[in-house]
C-alpha cells in the first residue's frame, strides 16, 4: 500500500531523515520505534504532506504522492492522529470529530453514520459528545484524536505517539483499540516511543535512530530473539545504554518473563539417523520397563514368546503384541501400571463403554514430559509469551484442560482457563481480556465463530490463532471458522488420553499435515482388518508405542484413528515426521458435541428399557449453522403397541441424556423395520463431513 524510498527531509539546514526506505502492506500494522529526535514524527508528517521531503519518493497504491498536499492525502485514504492530540479545546467533542471529514465534503447522512461508528468504538466520546474537548482527560483526548482520524474512513491510519503522557491503564485501553482497528482491516503505521508496546501490537517494525533505519523485521522476531533484544532493545543486558536502541535514548524497555523468550522445545536432532538412535534406545527401555513392571505386559510378552533382549532394531517393533482399549478396561482401575503406587502422582480418564473408563496413571516425569511437548505444540503454532490463551476445553478427570493450561504456562503465555460452554462468558472474556489464542474442540470453535459473526464483533476481538482438536473437521468448516473469527489461523492438535493426552502433535504453519513427536512415541499404520503394516502414504489405523512413559507405557496401542504417514520432508523445514489429519475411526466410536459415544453404550441403555428392540441406528448430521444433530432410530420390541411409541421415545432420550450427557432425537419404527446382516450391522451413519479433510 505504501512504499517509501530514499526519503530525506530537512528543517532548514538541519537534516532529519537520511535515505529512509519503508514498506507498509495492505492490512498490516507497522511500527516505527525510536527515541525522541530520531525522525519518527517527521516521517509521518512527510507521508501526510505536512512536511515536504527534500529527496526520495512516497508511493501510495501505485501513485507518486511525494509532494501531495494534506487535503489530497486525506482524499486518497490517509488520516493522521498527531502527537500531542492537537485537539481544539473550545470546540465540542462532536465538532472536533467533524473536522476529520472536512476534506471529503461528506453528505449529512454519511457524516452521521461515521460519527455513530466512532461513538460505537469509543463509547466515552458518545457520552461526552456535547462537552468541550478541553475538559476531557488525556486518555479521552487521545480517543478523540483517533476518532477524528477515523471520520475520514482511512485506508491507512497514521498514529503518532498514541500512548504519550497516558497512565498505564489508559495505554492498555488505547492499544486494545489499535488491535481492534487492525482486526477490522485498517492498515496502520504506528509511531511509538514505547518499543515493547509498539512491537507487541504490530506485524513488522522499523527501528529509527538519528534519522536512519538501523534495524527492521517481524515484530515478534525482534521481541523474542534474545540476541536482537540485547542488541536493539536493551532488554537482555546490564547496560541498556550500550544497546543500539539504548544509545538512541530508549532505555525504558523491559519485557515481562524475559527468560521465557529463550526457551526452545523442539528436539535437538538434526538428522534422521540421530532421531532413529534415540527411538531405538527409547523402545528398548520401554519394552524392558513394561516387562519388568507391568503384569499385563509380562503376560502378553510371555504368550508371544518375546523378551526385552529380542528388541535390537526398530523393525523388531512388529514382533510385539498389540494393546487395545479392552486391555485398559480389563485392567481397571490401574491398567498397564508399571511403577509402584508411591511413584504415581495423578490419574486421568477417557470415556468408557459401560461404566468402566480407560484410566491412565502418571508419574511426575510423565507430567513433565507432557508439559514439555505440549509447549512444543504452542511453539510450532507460533504462540509466544506475549499471547493470551483462552482455554475452552474440559477440565477435571479429562486430560484436555490441564494439558492445554500446563503447556501454555510452560511456554510463558498468559492462560485464561475458562473451560467449555457458556458462550456469553466466552465472548465476554474474548472482549475483556483480548485473548489472542482460542483453544477448543472443532465444534466449539464453529459455535463461537457463528456467535462472533451474529454479534458483529470480529473486529473487536484479538484472536489470531485457533488451536482445536478432539473432532475431525473438513476444509470447508475450517475455512468458515477462520472467516467468521476475522481471519484467524487454525491449527489442528492431536492426542489421546492413553498417550499422555492432547498435544502429541500439531499442524505446522504450512497447514498440510500434523507433525507428531516421534522422539516421544513411535507411530505405525496398519490395516485394521488384517493387522498388517501399511507403507507410508496409505490410509489405515494409527498404532502408537511410547518411548519414555513410566506410569502406564503403551506398546503397539491400537488407537482406532484412521490416518496416514506422509512421506518426505515438510516444506516448513521441521525434521519431525508427519501424518494427515484424522479422517475417521476404524470402529463405530463417534464424537458428538465433545462427547465420546460408543454404540455399545447406547445398546446398554436401550436394552434396559422394556418395550424397545435390539436394533437401532445412529444418524449424525450438521445443519447450515454448523450445529450437530443426533437422531436415534430404534425398533419397538416384537408385539409392543404403536401407542407406546411416544412414551418409549421419551424414556430413551431421557436415559441417554442422563448417562451420556447429550440430547438426541429418538424415532421409533416397527419391529424388523431396520436391515439385518449376517455380518456386522452398520449402526452409525455420520453425514457431518461432506468434503475433504486435507
Amino acid at each position: 500500500m505504501l512504499t517509501i524510498r530514499h526519503l530525506t527531509a530537512h528543517y532548514g539546514a538541519a537534516q532529519a531523515l537520511f535515505g529512509v526506505d519503508l514498506d507498509v502492506g495492505r492490512g498490516e500494522t507497522v511500527a516505527l520505534v525510536g527515541a525522541n529526535g530520531a525522525g519518527k514524527s517527521t516521517l509521518l508528517r512527510c507521508v501526510m504532506g505536512l512536511v515536504r521531503p527534500t529527496g526520495g519518493s512516497i508511493v501510495l497504491d501505485g501513485d507518486d504522492v511525494t509532494q501531495a498536499p494534506p487535503a489530497r492525502m486525506v482524499r486518497k485514504g490517509l488520516a493522521l492522529s498527531p502527537e500531542g492530540r492537537e485537539v481544539f479545546g473550545e470546540l465540542t467533542v462532536r465538532e472536533n470529530l467533524e473536522l476529520g471529514a472536512i476534506p471529503l465534503a461528506l453528505g449529512g447522512a454519511e457524516k452521521a453514520r461515521r460519527m455513530e461508528e466512532v461513538f460505537a468504538r469509543f463509547p466515552k466520546l458518545g457520552e461526552r459528545a456535547g462537552q468541550l474537548a478541553g475538559t476531557l482527560s488525556g486518555g479521552e483526548q487521545q480517543m478523540m484524536a483517533m476518532g477524528r482520524a477515523l471520520m475520514a474512513g482511512p485506508k491507512l491510519l497514521l498514529l503518532d505517539e498514541p500512548s504519550l503522557g497516558l497512565a498505564p491503564l489508559i495505554t492498555d485501553e488505547i492499544f486494545a483499540i489499535i488491535r481492534q482497528l487492525a482486526r477490522g482491516g485498517t492498515t496502520i503505521l504506528l509511531v511509538e516511543q514505547n518499543a515493547a508496546r509498539a512491537l507487541s501490537a504490530s506485524d513488522k517494525a522499523y527501528l529509527l535512530a538519528n534519522g536512519r533505519i538501523v534495524e527492521q523485521g517481524e515484530s515478534r522476531r525482534l521481541l523474542n530473539d534474545a540476541t536482537l533484544r540485547a542488541a536493539f532493545l536493551g532488554a537482555s543486558t546490564d547496560n541498556p545504554a550500550a544497546s543500539r536502541l539504548g544509545a538512541a535514548g530508549l532505555t525504558n524497555i523491559r519485557l515481562e518473563k524475559p527468560d521465557m523468550h529463550n526457551l526452545d522445545f523442539m528436539p535437538p536432532f538434526t538428522t534422521d539417523e540421530q532421531l532413529r538412535v534415540h527411538q531405538l534406545r527409547g523402545l528398548q527401555w520401554t519394552v524392558r520397563h513394561a516387562y519388568e513392571g507391568s503384569a499385563h505386559y509380562r503376560r502378553t510378552f510371555d504368550e508371544a514368546g518375546i523378551t526385552p533382549g529380542d528388541i535390537t532394531a526398530l523393525a523388531d517393533l512388529a514382533k510385539l503384541p498389540f494393546t487395545t482399549a479392552d486391555d485398559l478396561r480389563d485392567g481397571y482401575p490401574f491398567p498397564l501400571r508399571a511403577v509402584p503406587f508411591e511413584q504415581l502422582v495423578r490419574i486421568h480418564a477417557s470415556s468408557g463403554t459401560t461404566g468402566k473408563r480407560k484410566v491412565l496413571c502418571y508419574t511426575q516425569k510423565d507430567l513433565d514430559d507432557w508439559e514439555y511437548f505440549f509447549a512444543r505444540c504452542y511453539q510450532m503454532a507460533g504462540v509466544t509469551p506475549l499471547d493470551r490463551v483462552q482455554i475452552a476445553v474440559g477440565y477435571g478427570v479429562w486430560t484436555a484442560g490441564v494439558g492445554f493450561q500446563a503447556g501454555c504456562e510452560k511456554i510463558g503465555a498468559l492462560a485464561v482457563p475458562l473451560g467449555p460452554g457458556n458462550i456469553d462468558m466466552q465472548i465476554r472474556f474474548l472482549l475483556d481480556f483480548q485473548s489472542t489464542v482460542f483453544c477448543s474442540t472443532a465444534s466449539m470453535a464453529l459455535l463461537m465463530a457463528e456467535e462472533i459473526h451474529r454479534r458483529g464483533i470480529a473486529d473487536k476481538i484479538a484472536v489470531k490463532k485457533i488451536i482445536y482438536g478432539s473432532e475431525r473437521s473438513s476444509r470447508s468448516i475450517r475455512a468458515k471458522v477462520s472467516e467468521l473469527f476475522g481471519g484467524a489461523e487454525l491449527f489442528d492438535i492431536t492426542g489421546l488420553t492413553e498417550l499422555y493426552g492432547p498435544g502429541t502433535g500439531i499442524e505446522c504453519s504450512d497447514h498440510d499435515c500434523i507433525h507428531y513427536w516421534s522422539d516421544y512415541y513411535l507411530l505405525e499404520i496398519i490395516d485394521p482388518e488384517t493387522l498388517e503394516l501399511l507403507p507410508d502414504g496409505e490410509w489405515g489405523e494409527m498404532v502408537v508405542t511410547s518411548l519414555c512413559k513410566e506410569g502406564a507405557p503403551l506398546i503397539r496401542y491400537r488407537t482406532r484413528d484412521i490416518t496416514r504417514i506422509i512421506p518426505g520432508p515438510c516444506t516448513c523445514g521441521s525434521i519431525l515426521p508427519r501424518h494427515s489429519r484424522i479422517r475417521g475411526r476404524s470402529d463405530d466410536t463417534i464424537k458428538f458435541r465433545g462427547v465420546n459415544i460408543y454404540p455399545s453404550s447406547i445398546d446398554t441403555i436401550l436394552s434396559a428399557i422394556p418395550g424397545l428392540g435390539s436394533e437401532y441406528q445412529i444418524h449424525l448430521t450438521r445443519d447450515a449453522a454448523g450445529r450437530d444433530h443426533l437422531r436415534l432410530v430404534v425398533e419397538r420390541a416384537e408385539g409392543v403397541e404403536v401407542q407406546r411409541g411416544a412414551e418409549l421415545a421419551h424414556e430413551a432420550a431421557h436415559q441417554i441424556k442422563r448417562q451420556q450427557l447429550v440430547s438426541v432425537d429418538v424415532e421409533l419404527v416397527e419391529y424388523r423395520a431396520l436391515p439385518r446382516s449376517e455380518r456386522k450391522s452398520q449402526r452409525v451413519f455420520d453425514d457431518r463431513i461432506v468434503d475433504d479433510i486435507v
